[in-house]
């Protein structure tokens, strides 16, 4: 903070995790083609409402029903195009963050090998496991609940995602040796079989209605960065980070200073004013998981509109949060289009929206080549041009659009 009581302006992305912005020119090699998930949920609920989002620019970036295309934006505007392999949360973030991944991480459509699973009994001393396929969190537990309550047995699945996720009952099995099975999991899955992501699903139950719910108590366990991000140059340079949700997992905690806990959106961004209110320096990192992992994934493209909405109201919120001369980037690490048969994440465009507060125009942004230049445009703002080098900074178009 400075002599008169104002800290200095800080950079701050939200990310907005699956809102992805149209098919990128390689979907269909993912099954992908089609796909928009902005454009395709708002003609399945007859229109979006997100006046907010729309005067920065939101409609001008891909058709967006009820969110017409503005010719006098608030913000500067367009839209970015992945450079990695693949399609999941990790390989997204990471590349914000100036790290490409030449080749996706591994997945295990039809369950993973024996071997993973035998390493992974020895390892922990479970008695064994239940399920190793691919399936639906929510519905796996109702399939294999009561059986693992009475065995002991966590469920393991996965997804067309890069994940190994171990569901188990927060009080039958307990939180922290789920926790601490997840832990195992992740130092054992290398080399080959290295995942991008080992998730703890932790659920309870059954409720009066005979189901089984999970909780907010997940926890993931990324891959290790396996070189710098601009996390990393950020705090080398004495510039603390500052996450929201599961920020710190996906890093696998390098390069963050902390990143707490939320149990849903509105909490996120709750959380999410806190640290843009905070005194001391620092760079804000945020992620909205609900629209991947709620909604998304399980194609109810009613309640993914719901949510767009609801984040649209808190967007003045924390403009009025914001001092003078901070930027701020909303954007997306993937698509996840719940009108489309598939309910996993999708090859998609993200949208980019990018803000200084005090300045009321925007520019067309154009198409980005790589999600880094998010990285390189954050760098920039903190005098670090180039530090990364995976990336073009798109800051100065963006100071522009005010004179």
């Amino acid at each position: 903070m400075d002599s008169v009581g104002v800290r200095a302006p800080r950079a701050i992305v939200v990310v907005l995790d699956s809102v992805g912005a149209g098919a990128l020119p390689d979907a269909a090699a993912y099954g992908d083609e089609g796909s928009n998930t902005l454009a395709n949920t708002a003609r399945a609920v007859g229109g979006l409402r997100m006046p907010n989002l729309g005067r920065m620019g939101l409609g001008n970036v891909t058709e967006v029903l009820g969110v017409p295309p503005t010719d006098d934006p608030e913000a500067s505007w367009g839209k970015c195009r992945e450079r990695s392999a693949g399609k999941d949360t990790t390989t997204g973030h990471w590349e914000m963050m100036g790290l490409v991944l030449e080749r996706p991480f591994p997945t295990y459509p039809d369950g993973f090998p024996d071997e993973v699973i035998e390493e992974f009994v020895r390892r922990t001393g479970v008695p064994g496991v239940l399920g190793n396929k691919a399936a639906s969190g929510t519905e796996i537990i109702q399939e294999y609940g009561d059986e693992h309550v009475k065995s002991g047995k966590p469920i393991v699945y996965t997804s067309a995602d890069s994940v190994f996720q171990v569901a188990a009952h927060e009080e039958a099995f307990g939180l922290e040796r789920l926790y601490e099975v997840c832990a195992i999991a992740r130092e054992m899955l290398t080399g080959e079989h290295c995942v991008g992501r080992v998730i703890a699903r932790p659920f309870v139950g059954p409720h009066e209605s005979g189901l089984y719910v999970r909780t907010h108590r997940r926890r993931d366990y990324a891959v290790r960065p396996f070189e710098p991000t601009v996390l990393d140059v950020l705090r080398e340079n004495g510039h603390r980070v500052f996450g929201v949700g599961k920020i710190g997992d996906i890093f696998a905690w390098q390069g963050v200073d902390s990143s707490p806990h939320v149990t849903d959106n509105m909490d996120a961004l709750d959380k999410l004013l806190e640290e843009v209110r905070r005194p001391d320096d620092g760079f804000v990192f945020a992620n909205l998981v609900d629209f991947d992992m709620l909604w998304g994934h399980r194609n109810d493209a009613e309640a993914y509109a719901r949510g767009l909405e609801a984040v649209d109201a808190r967007i003045p919120g924390i403009l009025d949060a914001m001092v003078p001369g901070d930027l701020l980037i909303i954007t997306a690490d993937h698509g996840c289009d719940p009108t489309t048969p598939s309910t996993d994440h999708s090859r998609e465009y993200t949208p980019l929206i990018a803000k200084i507060k005090g300045i009321d125009a925007g520019r067309d942004l154009g198409t980005r080549t790589t999600f880094g230049d998010i990285g390189e445009t954050v760098l920039d703002f903190y005098g670090l041009a180039g530090a990364c080098g995976r990336g073009t900074s798109f800051l100065d178009e963006v100071r522009g659009a005010g004179s």
